[in-house]
């Protein structure tokens, strides 16, 4: 399997894109550390990986404290794979966003990825090799009202990936992002409802929400050798929305 022997940490991959990326990268043979803050939710998302012959464990994490984050550093040690997932979604117009969801979603959104980021690109960059995958949004590219925070820290972060890629890259790790378009996630079904949800999808080319599993094909994809000579790109995998 060509991911034998690597090991890879998905953050946020209790459920969602996330659990769905962890289950594929254990199905290629990673060992992989799954995060989040729910640890009943972490069981099941290593449960599913184990009885599938897969090797996973989980380590909880609050990315939007510090000091767990450093914890989540330390437990996973030198990994080979990185994706940064976790994030949340605030919803509310700009004139009625509320400073307690603003800061949260910038210490969660952007201030996590960037410390976790700095805290393992070193291992991989010693190794001369590794794969960070950062998880945005179409939302970074198109206007969407009442995703004004959501879509700044997003926007933030694709601007990370071509730093790190400057940075880490000429040492042999690569940064990309991959951009979802709508998606039949929990976290977007509770933002959007599924009419909203809906009403967002039929505004791609393909008219539709994406699974899944879809997005954690290209996660996936650019996780491993097979995408070996890309770093510091931005994947669209929103169905065309943002081409057309």
């Amino acid at each position: 399997m060509e991911l034998t022997g690597k090991i890879a940490l998905v953050t946020g991959s209790t459920a969602g894109i996330a659990a769905e990326t962890a289950r594929l990268l254990a199905a290629a043979g990673a060992e992989v550390v799954v995060s989040g803050r729910s640890a009943e939710r972490g069981a099941a998302t290593v449960r599913t990986i184990t009885d599938q012959g897969g090797l996973a464990r989980f380590v909880a994490a609050d990315l939007s404290d510090l000091d767990s984050l450093h914890h989540l550093a330390a437990e996973a040690g030198a990994v080979d794979i990185l994706v940064n997932n976790a994030a949340i979604f605030p919803g509310a117009p700009t004139v009625a966003q509320d400073v307690a969801s603003f800061d949260a979603s910038l210490a969660t959104n952007i201030r996590a990825p960037y410390f976790l980021t700095a805290a393992l690109a070193p291992a991989m960059v010693a190794k001369g090799s590794g794969s960070i995958v950062n998880v945005s949004t179409m939302a970074a590219k198109v206007g969407m009202p009442g995703l004004s925070v959501y879509s700044a820290t997003k926007a933030a972060l694709e601007s990370l990936t071509r730093t790190w890629a400057a940075e880490f890259s000429p040492a042999g790790v690569r940064v990309n992002t991959v951009a979802p378009g709508p998606t039949r996630t929990e976290m977007v079904l509770a933002a959007m409802g599924e009419e909203g949800a809906q009403q967002v999808a039929k505004t791609t080319l393909l008219g539709r929400l994406a699974t899944p599993r879809e997005i954690a094909e290209v996660i996936f994809f650019l996780a491993t050798d097979r995408a070996g000579y890309l770093t510091g790109a931005t994947i669209a995998a929103d169905a065309g929305r943002t081409a057309a």
